[in-house]
């Protein structure tokens, strides 16, 4: 396939960035979206120009590095994928595609499609643990766990903390993420002990680090990659208020 491409191009977070057009040919249908990335930086690097910037690193949807803005969606037009694992066979000879990085006045740009996603780094920092000694792992079944609860706390724990959430968002909010990780921790025995603090903390550092407010749009869960549903958000906000309300 030839393809046309306009990529958003930002030296460093300090200056001003721009959308740069680009021609590219025979890219394979079987190839990756960031495998015809690279073959385009191999050609930019023989022509003596400086390579597109972009995460990656497992390429197998998994870790959440792969932060792109396709077209306008976060990750691309296929529903529940993350960019590595966005095939060029969605895409037929000819066609012209814009790529970006995350839009979120939390995820400041680095370098042209890279961001700064550290703010997640800070939430989890805020609560996202278990204070539960390590050691010897206890038995499977020692602590019964009615299986509603199990298979909802393994739901949230799919999240990967890509952002796309926050990339999709209006308001430019972490909600959804946040609410995962929250979810996923209340919902076990071990999470109990920092259940109050944990939510407390953890949206003080969401709103420290320049997220917006949720207004319950639902762009985050239609863009999630591990279609994490907005209930995440409901418990959140329930945890928050009995915290809120303890601690007052």
């Amino acid at each position: 396939m030839k393809l046309s491409l306009r990529i958003w191009r930002q030296p460093d977070a300090d200056t001003k960035g721009q959308m740069v057009p680009y021609e590219i040919e025979g890219v394979s249908e079987d190839a990756s979206f960031l495998e015809m990335l690279d073959v385009l930086n191999e050609h930019l690097i023989a022509e003596g120009k400086d390579p597109v910037a972009f995460d990656h690193d497992c390429r197998e949807g998994i870790c959440g590095a792969c932060s792109l803005v396709i077209d306008g969606q976060p990750h691309g037009p296929q529903a529940a994928t993350t960019t590595c694992q966005l095939h060029m066979r969605r895409y037929k000879d000819g066609d012209s595609i814009d790529i970006e990085p995350w839009r979120a006045g939390a995820f400041p740009v680095i370098k042209d499609l890279v961001v700064d996603r550290s703010a997640f780094d800070r939430i989890i920092q805020a609560g996202g643990y278990i204070s539960a000694p390590t050691g010897t792992a206890p038995e499977a079944h020692s602590v019964p766990i009615p299986k509603q609860d199990a298979d909802a706390a393994f739901n949230a724990a799919a999240c990967i903390g890509c952002g796309a959430c926050v990339a999709a968002c209006p308001n430019g909010s972490g909600m959804l993420f946040m609410g995962a990780k929250v979810s996923h921790l209340s919902l076990m025995p071990q999470g109990q002990p920092e259940r109050r603090t944990r939510v407390l903390g953890m949206v003080a550092e969401h709103d420290a680090s320049g997220f917006g407010g949720c207004t319950n749009q639902g762009e985050c869960a239609a863009a999630c990659p591990k279609e994490i549903g907005l209930d995440v958000i409901g418990k959140l906000n329930r945890d928050f208020r009995k915290a809120a309300v303890r601690a007052a």
